[in-house]
Parts: structure tokens; C-alpha cells; sequence
């Protein structure tokens, strides 16, 4: 089964009409996408946007062997001339499906959201999933749709990624399955910065008119194994660590800083971090996170070291220099070095965060400085066994290694 893509951005387009952002101002070039058009085999089209009969010319194709047009959106959008010789659109009802003489069957899935999600099976057995713009498939919970693996999914991978978080809980998406982001809008720079964030889910984009073999393995960068995330205060870490997982189900996120009973400002915090995450996410609190890395499991996302490093100097009674100095440095030392062995040796997936602190003021206290130097060395020792190491700045995310 091929795939055309006839475009791959939002339905309005990108850059979308008139806007000034940033976004739309880079979006030149291969970076410019016409709303989300697929031409399956030349014989199904799935949803008809202007200019698709254009867009399919400029690929070598014809809308000439059309068989079926087929809407997504929540809506049938502004009126859209029908090219000549192509079928009038239509939708296919939640549940039902739809067989065409050239041997396609179009099964249509219900979505959380308004809009129709389209399950493809071609006449080789090659089967691809399209979702619409904003949605996820409903019903996944039951365990529905476990049996039935996707070869390609294209859905809208900035905008939903917990719906191939889903489609992974299930099954329906595996280590093979290539995942196309489309409806791309201009909530992300292009170029690098796209490539980067849907590397991190698993997935990719290409450019409007690019032609996909259903089934035919990609080159996709694999999922750092370990990723270390730095940043200073409010620089956007944890928030930039929590995107790197979010498309991925049942992970398990690790806080290292305790409840701090009757810290008012403290459990806000907290209470801002726990309303961002996903609801399929799970939390704990401890610091003892050598025996959550050496099982495997779901993803964990552990934030942050940095308050792991008070813990274990609060422990090893670090801030005393008579301690420090009496096998309390040796002591800190060896829980540094223990769990890093832990990072290096893990088999799960594990986003790490940490404070980067290295920049700023010299702390005027010696314990201040103390604390300064040996995070220093934790970043540098959790650094050294991670595939990719992004420093935060600005909320931009800056990749050291990988």
C-alpha cells in the first residue's frame, strides 16, 4: 500500500494565513505544509482540501482513479470544489466499514473528540491508521483494538501525543510501526526542533507530496534509553522532561522531594507538576531510586537529582565539616557512584532532571558551596552514562550529547 501525502499541516495550513508568530515566520520551504491530505493506492482519499488535485499533479499522481473521499474533520470545513471526476465526500459512520472494489477495507474508529479516525486495511494485508486533527481513539481501554497492529499511523502527534500513548498501552502501535506526524500546526519550530520532539515519541514528519510504502521499515532515531535534562530555576525542564514521555503509557514518575509537610509554597509546586501530567502516569515519592532502575518496567521520569543530592548529603552528614572530613565525603562518594552504576546498567527507559547551578553567584556559605560543587559532580557522573544530555534555557532546549 502507498501513501501520498498531498499535505501534512493543520487544517489551515502552514504558516497559517496572516499570522506573525515566529512559528509561521520559519515556516518556509520544505517547512511549508497544506492541510492534511493522503491519496491511499490512488484510490482513496482521505479528506479533500484545496488544491489537492494540484498537489497530487505535482507528485506524478491523478485524482483520476478516486474511488472514495473520505472526511475526518469534525466538521466538513468551507465548501472545497470537487475536482472533476472525483467522488463527493462522505463519511463512513463510527464502527462501520467500508470495502472498495479495488480491495480496501475502511473500518471507521470513534474518536474522544468530534471527528472520524480511519482504519485502512489494503489489499496485501498492510494496514494504516489516520486520525484527525485533536484526536484520540475512544474505547481503547477495553482492550478493543490489542489484536490489530498497525503497520503506519499518521495522527497528530504535537497535538495529542497521549493518543499514541494509548494506541502503545493497547498494542496497536509497536517498535515497528511507523508514526508520521500530520496536521502539524506552528506550536513547534520547524526544522530541528520538530525533528527533535517527535524523535522523542518515536515518530517523524516528512514533506508535503512525500510518497510512503505502507510496511516498509524507516529509520526512526531510537528512544534515548537514558536522557539527562539540566536547567536552571524556571528554565523549562521539568516540563521539556515530562514532553519526552507524555507519548508513552503507565509512566512511572519518581519525586525526590517529599511532601515538606506544611510548606505551603512547596505543595503548589507540587500541585502544578501533578496537574501536568497525565492521568495514566503514576507518582512516587522516595529517594531510593537504585532499585527502581535496576528492574525494568515502564518509563520513569525522575525529578530531580538535585534535591536526591541534599537527601544523600543530609544522610552522610555532609553540611558538618568534622563529619565531611571523617569518611562523610567518602560516604557521598560512594552513593554518587552507586547510582550512577544504577543509570548505566538500567533497562528501562529514564528521563532524569537536575538543576544546573554551575553558572551562578559563588554561594557566600561553605556549605552552599559545598552542595555547588558536588551537584557539579553528580551532572558530570549521571552525564557520562546517558545517550543524550539536553540543557534547558530559556524553556529551549539546547542538546549536549546525542
Amino acid at each position: 500500500m502507498e501513501v501520498t501525502l498531498l499535505g501534512t499541516g493543520a487544517p489551515v495550513g502552514l504558516p497559517r494565513p496572516g499570522c506573525p508568530c515566529a512559528g509561521c515566520a520559519t515556516s518556509l520551504g520544505v517547512d511549508a505544509r497544506a492541510a492534511t491530505a493522503l491519496l491511499v493506492d490512488g484510490a482513496l482519499l482521505l479528506d479533500l482540501t484545496p488544491g489537492a488535485a494540484l498537489a497530487a499533479a505535482r507528485t506524478g499522481h491523478s485524482l483520476s482513479g478516486v474511488r472514495q473521499v473520505l472526511l475526518s474533520h469534525p466538521h466538513d470545513g468551507p465548501p472545497v470544489e470537487v475536482p472533476a471526476g472525483v467522488p463527493q465526500p462522505g463519511r463512513v459512520p463510527d464502527g462501520r466499514e467500508l470495502s472498495l472494489l479495488t480491495g480496501h477495507r475502511v473500518r471507521a474508529l470513534a474518536m474522544d473528540a468530534p471527528g472520524t479516525g480511519y482504519a485502512v486495511t489494503g489489499p496485501d494485508g498492510q494496514r494504516l491508521l489516520y486520525l484527525p486533527p485533536g484526536g484520540a481513539p475512544a474505547g481503547l481501554e477495553d482492550g478493543a483494538q490489542s489484536a490489530e497492529r498497525y503497520d503506519m499511523v499518521l495522527a497528530d502527534v504535537v497535538g495529542r501525543p497521549d493518543a499514541l500513548a494509548r494506541l502503545r498501552a493497547v498494542g496497536a502501535v509497536g517498535p515497528t510501526t511507523d508514526v508520521i506526524a500530520v496536521h502539524l500546526d506552528h506550536d513547534v519550530p520547524p526544522g530541528a526542533e520538530l525533528r527533535r520532539r517527535l524523535a522523542a515519541a518515536g515518530a517523524r514528519a516528512v514533506p508535503d507530496g512525500s510518497t510512503l510504502v505502507v510496511g516498509v521499515y524507516e529509520e526512526v532515531p531510537d528512544v534515548p534509553r537514558r536522557t539527562l535534562v539540566l536547567g536552571g530555576a524556571r528554565s523549562g525542564k521539568s516540563v521539556e522532561a515530562e514532553r519526552r514521555l507524555e507519548s508513552f503509557p503507565d509512566v512511572l514518575y519518581v519525586a525526590t522531594g517529599g511532601s515538606r509537610g506544611g510548606d505551603t509554597e512547596w505543595a503548589a509546586r507540587v500541585s502544578a507538576h501533578r496537574e501536568r501530567r497525565p492521568g495514566s502516569w503514576r507518582t512516587t515519592e522516595t529517594c531510593d531510586l537504585v532499585p527502581l532502575l535496576a528492574v525494568g518496567g515502564a518509563p520513569l521520569l525522575i525529578d530531580c537529582l538535585s534535591l536526591w543530592l541534599t537527601d544523600a548529603m543530609d544522610s552522610v552528614g555532609a553540611w558538618d565539616d568534622a563529619v565531611w572530613a571523617d569518611g562523610g565525603e567518602r560516604a557521598l562518594r560512594s552513593r554518587v557512584t552507586e547510582l550512577a552504576s544504577a543509570v548505566r546498567a538500567a533497562r528501562r527507559t529514564v528521563v532524569l532532571v537536575s538543576n544546573e547551578v554551575g553558572s551562578g553567584i559563588v554561594p557566600a556559605t561553605a556549605s552552599g558551596r559545598r552542595y555547588r560543587d558536588e551537584l557539579g559532580r553528580l551532572n558530570a557522573a549521571i552525564a557520562a552514562e546517558c545517550e543524550q544530555v539536553v540543557l534547558v534555557v530559556a524553556g529551549q532546549a539546547v542538546v549536549l550529547r546525542g
